[in-house]
C-alpha cells in the first residue's frame, strides 16, 4: 500500500529535504560545543557530565533491508566519543511479516524498533509522552505542532517518534522524492523535450524509444517496470488515484473527507487495461512480477528501464549508480500523469506527518531514559548538522556569507553508497527525529534543499534539460501542492491488528497481488473476463468495514487534530 511509502528512507538522503521549511528553534549551536553542550552529550549517554562519556550500546531492529556501517564509520565514531553511544543495527533478512511474528512471538525485541503497527498492537513498545516532557524539552519542541497528530488513536499514547513531517513555514522545493511517473531524460531529449501530461503519451514516447533503441549498452531495452514486491507494491497499486487528480492515500481516494476503495472501479480498469495493452506489444518488463526489490534496482542502475512508476526515495540508489556512472542521459524526470488533458495532477503534496514510522522504544530497552536522551541531544543543531551535511571542512564547505556548500569531490561523495557506509550515519538518521527546513542561520537542513548548492551542483546536462523546458527544478513538472486536509493522508490509520479492517484490507490486496499481473499478462480478449472475476473476489470481502475504520480515524481526526 501506498502509505508505507512514506517511509522515505534512502541511503542516499538527497530527498530529505525536498523541502524549505523554517523550524523554530530547536536548540543547539552550529559552534564547537560548549562545556553546557558537553555536558549535555554527557546527559545524553548517562554519563556525570564531567569527563569522558559513559558508554552505552543501543540495540536496534531496522524493518528493512540495509547495510552495516563499517566499524570506523566516522560520525558514528563522533556520536561513541562525544555522547558515549554505540549502535548495534539488525536489518531486515527476509520477510518482514515472518520475522515480526518470530519476534512476538518469543517477545524478543531490541532495545529501539523501526515503527510497525503489528509491533504496536503486540505491546512492543512503551508510551514516550511522559519521558518526553520529563526529559526531552529539545524534542517535545520539536514535535508541539504535532503532539495530538502523534497520539494513538486507539488509547492515546505516543509509541512512535515520527521521522518526518515536523516542519513549518511555506513550502519551497528543488527535490521531489515521492510518486510519479518516471521516464529516461533520454527519451524526452530525442523526443525534443516534449511536455508529457497524459498516460497514453507516456507510452506512446517510450515504444517508440525502445522501438529505436533496442539495446541500451549491449542489453535490451525494458519500457515499463512494475514493482509489486513484499510491503513495496504501490507501484502496482496506486497509479489509478493519481490518473484522476488525487493525491496519495494509499489504497483509498477520498472526497469530503470520506473514503472508498478505488480498486474495483472503473477509472482502476482502465489504468490495468492500458498494462494489458502495452504489455501485449512488450514495452513490460517479463521478469517484473517475479523478481525482488534488488533485482528491480539493478535493472535501473543498468540504464535499461525506460519508465516506471515508484516513489523516488524507493528506488534513489539505483538513480545515484548511474550518477555515479555518469549516466546523466539515463537518471530520470518525474511525471505528474493524468488520463484526460483537463485534469489538475496532484502528485506533489505538503508533506505530512510519517505516522507509524520512525522509531519507538522497545519494552526490553535496558534504559529509556538514557535513549530519549540521546534523541534529544541529537535533534539540536549542532548534531543536526552532522547528521545531514556532515563535518564542516571535510565533507561541505562554509562560504563568506556563510552559506553552506560543497565541492564537486563533496557532492560525488554523497551520491556514492560505499563513501557514505564509512563517512555518514544515514541508517540513525533515516529513522530518528529531524529538523526540516532551515537551521537559524538560514542553511537549509539538506543540501538538495539549499538553491545555490542545488543550482551549482546541477551538471551540465541537467542545466541543459532544465533549460529546455524553462525550468528551474525537476520539482516545476510538477502542479504547487496545495493545503493537505487536516486528516492527510488516509495511508497512515491503523487498521488494528486482527481487527475486521485488518483482515479485508490484507485480502484485498492479496487479490491485487493475485489478480492484476494475471489481468495485465493476459492476451488482450481475456482482459474483461479476468477483471470481471478480479472485482467480484474483492466484492465478497466486507469492503464496507475496511471503508468504515478509515473514516472513522479520519472523522477523529478532524476532530482532534488541531494545528496551531
Amino acid at each position: 500500500m501506498g502509505g508505507k511509502s512514506k517511509s522515505v528512507i534512502r541511503l542516499g538522503m538527497i530527498m530529505l529535504l525536498s523541502f524549505s521549511f523554517i523550524l523554530a528553534g530547536c536548540g543547539g549551536s552550529d559552534k564547537t560545543a560548549t562545556s553546557g553542550d558537553a555536558k549535555a552529550g554527557n546527559e545524553a549517554s548517562g554519563g556525570s557530565g564531567e569527563g569522558k562519556p559513559e558508554p552505552f550500546e543501543i540495540t536496534a531492529f531496522i524493518g528493512e533491508a540495509g547495510q552495516q556501517p563499517t566499524p570506523d564509520n566516522k560520525i558514528y565514531k563522533k556520536i561513541k566519543d562525544e555522547l558515549g553511544v554505540t549502535f548495534k543495527f539488525e536489518f531486515l533478512a527476509g520477510d518482514l511479516n515472518q520475522k515480526l511474528g518470530v519476534m512476538i512471538a518469543g517477545s524478543d525485541y531490541p532495545d529501539i524498533m523501526t515503527g510497525n503497527t503489528k509491533l504496536t498492537a503486540a505491546g512492543a513498545y512503551i508510551p514516550l509522552e511522559d519521558l518526553i516532557e520529563e526529559h526531552a524539552p529539545n524534542l517535545k519542541k520539536h514535535y508541539e505542532k504535532y503532539w495530538n497528530m502523534m497520539k494513538d488513536p486507539n488509547d492515546g499514547h505516543i509509541y512512535i517518534l515520527p521521522n518526518y513531517g515536523a516542519y513549518n513555514g511555506e513550502v519551497s522545493s528543488t527535490w521531489y522524492s515521492g510518486p510519479a511517473f518516471w521516464i529516461q531524460k533520454a527519451v524526452l531529449e530525442e523526443a525534443g523535450y516534449p511536455k508529457v501530461k497524459t498516460l497514453d503519451e507516456y507510452f506512446d514516447l517510450i515504444a517508440k524509444y525502445k522501438e529505436k533503441h533496442p539495446n541500451i549498452d549491449g542489453k535490451p531495452t525494458i519500457g515499463f517496470e512494475i514493482l509489486n514486491y513484499d510491503w513495496k507494491n504501490w507501484g502496482l497499486f496506486n497509479p489509478p488515484q493519481h490518473l484522476i487528480g488525487h493525491p496519495n492515500d494509499g489504497s483509498v481516494v477520498v472526497n469530503d473527507g470520506k473514503a472508498e476503495i478505488f480498486a474495483d472501479k472503473d477509472y482502476a480498469k482502465r489504468y490495468y487495461q492500458k498494462l494489458n495493452e502495452i504489455n501485449a506489444k512488450g514495452l513490460i518488463d517479463k521478469e517484473t512480477f517475479t523478481q525482488n526489490f534488488d533485482q528491480y534496482l539493478a535493472k535501473i542502475s543498468s540504464g535499461t528501464v525506460l519508465g516506471m512508476f515508484d516513489q523516488h526515495w524507493n528506488f534513489q540508489n539505483a538513480e545515484n549508480a548511474l550518477i555515479t556512472q555518469k549516466k546523466h542521459e539515463r537518471t530520470y524526470v518525474g511525471l505528474p500523469l493524468v488520463y484526460d488533458e483537463g485534469t489538475r495532477d496532484y502528485y506533489l503534496d505538503r508533506p505530512a506527518l510519517n505516522l507509524n514510522n520512525g522509531f519507538g522504544i522497545s519494552v526490553n530497552a535496558k534504559d529509556p531514559v538514557k535513549i530519549i536522551k540521546l534523541w534529544d541531544r541529537l535533534i539540536q543543531e549542532d548534531w543536526q548538522k552532522i547528521l545531514s551535511w556532515g563535518i564542516e571542512g571535510e565533507d561541505y564547505i562554509v562560504n563568506e556569507k556563510g552559506r553552506f556548500m560543497k565541492t564537486q569531490e563533496q557532492r560525488d561523495k554523497f551520491t556514492d553508497a560505499t563513501w557514505k557506509l564509512a563517512n555518514k550515519a544515514d541508517t540513525l538518521y533515516s529513522f530518528s527525529p529531524k529538523m526540516q527546513g532551515f537551521f537559524s542561520d538560514g542553511n537549509a537542513t539538506d543540501g538538495a534543499a539549499q538553491p545555490e548548492e542545488y543550482q551549482a551542483g546541477l551538471e551540465e546536462y541537467d542545466k541543459k534539460f532544465l533549460k529546455a523546458y524553462g525550468f528551474n527544478s525537476y520539482v516545476d513538472f510538477f502542479s504547487p501542492a496545495p493545503e493537505n486536509p487536516i486528516y492527510y493522508p488516509a495511508w497512515s490509520v491503523d487498521l488494528v491488528e486482527g481487527s475486521e479492517a485488518k483482515i479485508v484490507n490484507t485480502k484485498q490486496n492479496d487479490l491485487s497481488t493475485k489478480f492484476l499481473p494475471k489481468a495485465i499478462l493476459a492476451n488482450p480478449s481475456d482482459f474483461d473476463s479476468v477483471w470481471t472475476e478480479y472485482t467480484n473476489e474483492i466484492h465478497k470481502l466486507n469492503i464496507k468495514a475496511y471503508e468504515d475504520r478509515i473514516n472513522e480515524v479520519l472523522q477523529w481526526r478532524i476532530e482532534n487534530w488541531s494545528v496551531k
